[in-house]
């Protein structure tokens, strides 16, 4: 009986062994198995993204756009179609879309599967200056960026002597763009000597001493209650805190 029951336990202790080598092999299969599908999938996904032509670039779309036309932008971004969307150097169409003028900002994406979206914030004009004989449009920052027939109504003019360095224009921009719109739009033109001296023509014939573009907000705001407060041919803001009218030009000083 004693032998019996040993050859019973052996038999048992044999078949668990057995069952337990068989389902590590199925362990081993399936994770081989899985290694396999995982790499398969991983190459099939590569292809696909580097090299399928469902992937790769068919169309451009503009957004953003008023003055440029979507041609323009599609023309200077040159994108080249035909290749895989995932390879694009989208920072190189960037920098070929600023170079055109009236692109203040540009950002370009990937539009899966198989286009390229190109989002343009133009420039906006806050005032004109007369260069070469051609009405260009000039914006806060100074750029100048658009051609007119003539001045659009609204748009203040910059006036530059012929050895006024280009910073003159950007100091200009700046104050212009600091002005309030109701007070912008009671400016004639904006005159330049040099980056310290500009001048403000208002359309009813009396002249604003700027100064630089320093402080132009507190400038704007000291200038809005003098012209309330008092009629007077000069104003001098240049030094906001202390802030003058002249009543007589010509104890004044030239302007």
């Amino acid at each position: 009986m004693a032998d019996r029951s040993s050859t019973d336990t052996f038999e048992r202790t044999r078949r668990r062994f057995v069952r337990r080598q068989r389902a590590g092999r199925r362990r081993r299969w399936r994770l081989v198995l899985a290694v396999v599908l995982v790499l398969a999938l991983l190459v099939g996904g590569l292809w696909l993204v580097f090299f399928s032509e469902r992937l790769a670039v068919q169309g451009v779309e503009v957004r953003g756009t008023d003055r440029l036309s979507t041609g323009e932008v599609r023309s200077a971004a040159a994108v080249p179609t035909g290749e895989p969307l995932a390879t694009l150097d989208l920072a190189a169409i960037e920098a070929r879309v600023e170079t055109l003028a009236p692109v203040r900002e540009v950002d370009v994406s990937r539009q899966w599967p198989d286009k390229v979206l190109v989002e343009v914030t133009e420039r906006t004009p806050v005032a004109v200056v007369a260069i070469g004989g051609d009405v260009r449009g000039l914006d806060a920052e100074g750029v100048v960026f658009d051609r007119f027939r003539k001045a659009p109504p609204g748009l203040p003019r910059v006036q530059v002597s012929a050895d006024v360095a280009d910073d003159a224009l950007v100091e200009a921009a700046a104050i212009v763009a600091a002005l309030p719109e109701e007070l912008a739009a009671a400016v004639d033109h904006v005159e330049v000597r040099t980056i310290d001296q500009v001048s403000l023509a208002m359309r009813d014939g009396r002249t604003v001493r700027w100064g630089s573009s320093d402080a132009s907000e507190q400038k704007a705001e000291v200038l809005a209650g003098l012209l309330a407060a008092q009629e007077a041919p000069i104003y001098d803001v240049s030094v906001p805190g202390q802030p003058t009218v002249c009543t007589q030009p010509a104890v004044c000083g030239d302007d």
